[in-house]
């Protein structure tokens, strides 16, 4: 019991410290900032962080939510990412266990993090994002290369649909990156998966949209990444179990 729970602690902060790197991902790829290059530092002052005041959460915490420098407010968004990230890759690993499945896992949870807060404030999906996620579908597929074909039908069973409905209407009904998530998502998940996935966004997206409509006033123009992300996330981690009691009932 002792050792699972220092595994998880492990898990955890190994999330949070890629979470913080999530939130440099969530607040320059929209601006078209480098990622890698170019130091942490306060939006407001430019102050260059220390590594003090890069620890996940805590910094945060003991900054109490300021700059050290200027004394600017910062983003809650910085801590909530962060242990985000930490707890997805804890559910992720509880779930499935250590593995390469798990690994591919923890690394989608985080990008479709990141895809979803830019989505949400930007109604773009950066094209990074999914030919990253592409590539982890390609993983999958070279890991688990006899199951090749339900892994090419993911890649298309969604996306062809998405594609089609996307020039027919003009993109007004669908973006093109929702298109190209659903199959870089498809490729790593089959096509089961993927089909359940885009069910539950679209499920997801209609019922919170509208009680966000309700409550906020907010306009009907939907950003879809983040409900599809939610849907991918969860198909990913209970997909199998949810198909199995399903189709459990008619036999």
């Amino acid at each position: 019991m002792l050792p699972d729970i220092i595994l998880y602690i492990i898990i955890f902060l190994f999330g949070i410290v890629i979470g913080s790197f999530l939130n440099v991902c969530i607040f320059r790829i929209p601006e078209k900032e480098d990622i890698v290059k170019t130091g942490s530092h306060c939006m407001s002052c430019g102050y260059r962080l220390k590594w003090y005041d890069m620890i996940p959460v805590i910094s945060f915490l003991a900054l109490r939510g300021k700059c050290r420098k200027c004394g600017a407010k910062l983003s809650v968004q910085y801590p909530l990412i962060e242990a985000a990230n930490g707890i997805l890759y804890v559910l992720i690993v509880w779930t499935g266990g250590l593995g390469i499945e798990s690994l591919l896992y923890c690394l989608l949870a985080s990008a479709l993090l990141v895809l979803s807060v830019i989505d949400f404030r930007t109604y773009e999906i950066p094209f990074g994002i999914n030919l990253f996620i592409l590539a982890l579908g390609l993983i999958r597929v070279g890991t688990d290369y006899r199951n090749f074909l339900t892994y090419l039908i993911g890649l298309l069973s969604v996306s062809a649909f998405l594609a089609i409905l996307y020039y027919a209407t003009g993109g007004r009904a669908i973006g093109g990156g929702d298109v190209k998530l659903m199959a870089a998502c498809g490729l790593l998940l089959g096509w089961k998966l993927i089909i359940m996935a885009f069910l539950l966004g679209c499920v997801l997206g209609a019922v919170i949209h509208m009680i966000r409509m309700k409550v906020s006033g907010e306009s009907h123009v939907l950003a879809m990444g983040p409900y599809l992300s939610m849907g991918v996330l969860i198909a990913a981690l209970w997909g199998e179990k949810m198909l199995t009691w399903y189709l459990g009932q008619f036999i």
